[in-house]
């Protein structure tokens, strides 16, 4: 299993480089209330992983990131040095949503597990997912997730 630094790269409003730099990919969460659209960062190495959305202050609505482990495994995830509420979305290799944390408490070191073998997470503003009842075998589309 794998220790992940959920955090980011904004210091108050401001956008640092390396965030502007990320280019946004369009991601779908598929939920019986309807397919709700995001504009996502996604993190692919292990230094993006790590860094995650350390530092940040805020996150648009409609934003996330999206956490790519190359090989389905369990993760595990916590929320040091990560200012902002956070939802995270556990998500199989089929696209399929394995488990859910909402409202990861900010600046907090307690291990939040994927409980079960996991491709990527997904991080939403705190309260994305009760607001579009995102359950367990919803469906994420992005092009990390096969048709």
């Amino acid at each position: 299993m794998r220790m992940i630094a959920v955090a980011s790269l904004l210091a108050g409003s401001a956008v640092s480089a390396a965030a502007q730099d990320k280019t946004l990919e369009p991601l779908s969460i598929v939920t019986a209330s309807g397919s709700h659209p995001f504009e996502v960062e996604v993190m692919r190495t292990d230094p993006e992983r790590e860094r995650g959305l350390m530092e940040r202050r805020y996150l648009p609505p409609n934003r996330g990131m999206l956490f790519d482990f190359k090989i389905p495994q369990p993760v595990m995830m916590w929320m040091k040095n990560t200012y902002i509420p956070l939802d995270m979305v556990f998500i199989d290799k089929q696209g399929r949503v394995v488990s859910t944390t909402e409202n990861a408490e900010p600046m907090s070191e307690r291990i939040i597990s994927s409980k079960g073998v996991t491709l990527g997470v997904l991080e939403v503003n705190a309260g994305v997912i009760a607001k579009i009842g995102v359950k367990v075998g919803d469906k994420v589309e992005n092009a990390m997730f096969p048709k």
